[in-house]
């Protein structure tokens, strides 16, 4: 069996549901109709098994890729012996009116649309669609309702299949075999259907055109509105798109990913479901959405996590499903190859159910942030922060599986103290500068009380750096935030020895950062070296004045980046692949950070509120 590289996929969406493309005109990933549901092409998970989706020229000699400017329109070219043409690809998207927060409207009919344009000579195509529901574990019954339209069903599911050419059914798929002129379009759809609803409209080239049109233009007007005018704009604005992409709009969730299982090493087991929303996800997505004007996204994200997290604060998760679904069972689906033989492939995560102690002070960061940006704190909400007060208060000194969801036991992890400090400090702030009613005195000492511990016992004086968790020697990335916050200046001697120390113990020879080394998580196997990590690492050095050195490295780690700018969690330095789940909403947001921060730093544009 055969799998391609992670980089060749581009990302498609309506804001509901994506699928991955390849450069080879291949749909190997499709989850509609939410992120989260049971995939309907696999392929990438299983070649042989998982079904999909392609449609391509024969023969392809060169072939090269983009995005129609400032949309999530995928446009690949191919150049054949015979001719030369185009591949348009997109879920068309549809909105009730022009307000930009309300959710978009809910067809029966969500669908992925192909047109194969050729422009030059003649192009002969092949299409060849292969549903497999649930992962690849249903095969359906696929059947004709007229000569380009057919219908695949396999129990509650079903989609409907058009071509402009007429279709075969074959193999439980359907199939087509042809030729487009110069100035001919061949158009192609998926589309998801209500359960039980068999039905199996065929469709016309005026339509599909108009949705088109209609997704063009959604787009543009979506990225007319990014403030950031500065050096590294399409990279940042591409970002910007690929995070409202992996937004479910009808509750302002974002995934941190639309793929599961994709391994953060090539054989290993370290494969994870990301298509849910994190709460620190959101915090992160609120600052870097709000600094290149997208503040109604911004507020939409504070919406959900509001909603999510209502309730008792010692209720509070990790993570929550699109809708507020609180039960992500993890199980395994052993029926499928996996990405290169990397086992296992898993469905929900465990982590859901973790004590993760950062979150809380994520929360109050996001309130912070939101202010900062022009929002109102009203009585409900800030009754709501102060139940995660209280909780901070009453527990930061316990340990916990701490950011990176380790699964070797809990610990004290000096990164979730320091949130713990962020949650009292933003209550403080908030307190203060708003006139809201709280124990600010009270606040002020736990939040004291918190840094002189995180000062004493997270701090080694052997290593001259900040360490992973309380009595033990390790190095952690994750402490690269502790600046970010505004636990501690860069500047400071004991920090600025941190920085120096990751620099030398935790990097790869290109720069590249991992989260840490010699350390039990409990998960075994090795891992690439992380995005966000790196980016964080710029960020560090952009406040130690070393603005040279953060452009190299912000330049070295978008070369990880694909040829449509999209990012992956992960990336092996020595190979040069892509790893982990893609595209990642955490490497996007922090490209964000840090190309702003570079323009501000050389002076390209007025400095935007920071996070503390």
């Amino acid at each position: 069996m055969t799998y391609n590289p992670i980089h060749e996929y581009g990302l498609i969406g309506d804001m509901h549901g994506s699928a991955l493309v390849g450069i080879d005109g291949s749909i190997d990933w499709c989850c509609i109709p939410r992120f989260d549901s049971a995939a309907l092409f696999s392929r990438i998970l299983d070649s042989d098994k998982g079904g999909f989706l392609k449609l391509a020229p024969v023969n392809i000699g060169e072939s090269s890729r983009q995005y129609r400017p400032n949309t999530n329109i995928l446009e690949t070219s191919f150049t054949t012996s015979t001719g030369s043409g185009a591949l348009i690809d997109f879920m068309p998207v549809h909105r009730h009116t022009p307000r930009p927060r309300e959710p978009l409207e809910v067809t029966d009919f969500q669908r992925m649309v192909r047109i194969l344009h050729c422009t030059q000579g003649r192009l002969d195509f092949e299409m060849d669609c292969y549903p497999r529901f649930d992962y690849g574990i249903i095969v359906p019954h696929a059947s004709l309702s007229c000569p380009r339209t057919g219908m695949a069903h396999g129990g509650a599911d079903a989609v409907s299949v058009f071509c402009s050419a007429p279709l075969s059914v074959l193999n439980d798929g359907f199939r087509v075999r042809g030729a487009i002129f110069e100035r001919e379009k061949l158009y192609a759809t998926v589309s998801n259907q209500i359960s039980f609803s068999h039905r199996s409209e065929p469709l016309t080239p005026d339509e599909l055109e108009k949705e088109l049109a209609d997704t063009t233009a959604f787009w543009e007007a979506w990225s007319a509105q990014c403030t950031f005018q500065g050096e590294h704009r399409e990279a940042v604005l591409r970002s910007a798109l690929t995070l409202k992409a992996l937004t479910y709009a009808p509750s302002g969730g974002l995934v941190a990913a639309p793929t599961t299982s994709l391994p953060e090493a090539i054989g290993g087991a370290r494969n994870w479901d990301y298509r849910y929303t994190w709460i620190r996800d959101a915090t992160f997505a609120l600052y870097a959405l709000s600094i290149i004007g997208y503040t109604a996204e911004a507020r939409a994200f504070k919406d959900w996590l509001e909603w999510s997290t209502s309730g008792r604060a010692r209720d509070l998760q990790v993570m929550y499903g699109l809708g507020g679904e609180r039960r992500l069972t993890e199980i395994e689906i052993p029926e499928l190859d996996r990405y290169q033989r990397s086992r296992p492939v898993r469905i929900g995560n465990g982590a859901y159910s973790q004590f993760q102690l950062d979150i809380y002070g994520e929360i109050m960061d996001s309130a912070h942030i939101f202010r900062k940006f022009g929002g109102a704190v009203d009585p409900e909400y800030w009754e709501y922060l102060r139940r995660v007060v209280n909780f901070v208060m009453a527990h930061w000194k316990e340990p916990d599986e701490g950011i990176w969801e380790t699964r070797g036991g809990q610990q004290h992890f000096v990164f979730s103290k320091v949130m713990c400090w962020v949650a009292m400090d933003r209550a403080v702030k908030a307190a203060t500068d708003l006139g809201l009613p709280g124990d600010i005195d009270l606040w002020r000492k736990v939040r004291e009380e918190i840094r002189n511990e995180v000062m004493e016992r997270g701090f080694s004086s052997g290593r001259q750096a900040f360490v992973q968790c309380y009595d033990n020697d390790n190095l952690d990335a994750a402490n690269l935030m502790l600046p970010l916050v505004g636990f501690i200046p860069a500047t400071d001697p004991k920090m600025k020895s941190t920085i120096r120390a990751i620099q030398t113990e935790l990097t790869s020879e290109q720069g590249f950062v991992f989260r840490y080394t010699n350390f039990d998580d409990g998960l075994g196997g090795t891992e690439g070296s992380f995005t966000i990590c790196t980016f964080w690492l710029a960020d560090n050095l952009i406040k130690l004045g070393e603005v040279n050195e953060a452009r190299k490295l912000f330049d070295a780690a978008m070369g990880c980046a694909n040829d449509l700018g999209l990012l992956s969690e992960e990336f092996d330095a020595n190979t040069g692949e892509m790893l982990g789940n893609f595209p990642q909403a955490f490497s996007h947001m922090a490209m964000i950070n840090t190309a702003v921060q570079l323009q501000q730093a050389t002076g390209g544009s007025p400095p935007s509120p920071d996070r503390t």
